[in-house]
């Protein structure tokens, strides 16, 4: 799937064209290369990068900040992960270990604040929920009764 068009991206991803150039405009996405009259070039990473933009979209809502934020700390990772070697020195692994962890707590930070504020969210949807279930106990009966009854002469 080397150099890809725009287009090409757009439909293997099954988004739009405007979308592509949307997440590069916020900077989420980049063209792997460009051609020789200066057209946007995509590969495979490219696709597997927007991929995960719209899944992380799925995940964790249209707020293109806090994905950029997930992508930039999946990206430190992978760089890390790049420039490590076996023979690398102790200290230095430690080092990035210590990176990792770093990066690893404040994204589990974030998730858990999704996950109470979602947790709120589905505790009112139940409450609610409960609140209709109260009322429709209370006026399904007094329908029933409506229309048991003898009609007025």
């Amino acid at each position: 799937m080397a150099g890809m068009r725009i287009g090409e991206l757009a439909s293997a991803a099954r988004v739009s064209t405007r979308t592509v150039r949307y997440y590069e405009e916020r900077e989420l996405l980049r063209p792997a290369s460009h051609s020789p009259g200066g057209e946007r070039r995509y590969d495979e990473h490219s696709l597997e990068r927007l991929q995960r933009i719209r899944e992380l979209a799925d995940i964790l809502g249209s707020d293109l900040d806090e994905i950029g934020s997930v992508l930039e700390a999946e990206d430190r990772l992978a760089a890390m992960r790049g420039r490590s070697r076996p023979d690398d020195p102790p200290t230095t692994r430690l080092a990035r270990v210590a990176q990792a962890e770093e990066i690893n707590v404040n994204l589990r930070a974030r998730i858990s604040d999704r996950i109470k504020a979602l947790a709120v969210m589905r505790d009112n949807l139940d409450a609610r929920y409960e609140y209709y279930q109260e009322l429709r106990a209370e006026l399904e009966p007094q329908i029933a009764a409506e229309k048991s009854a003898p009609a007025p002469s």
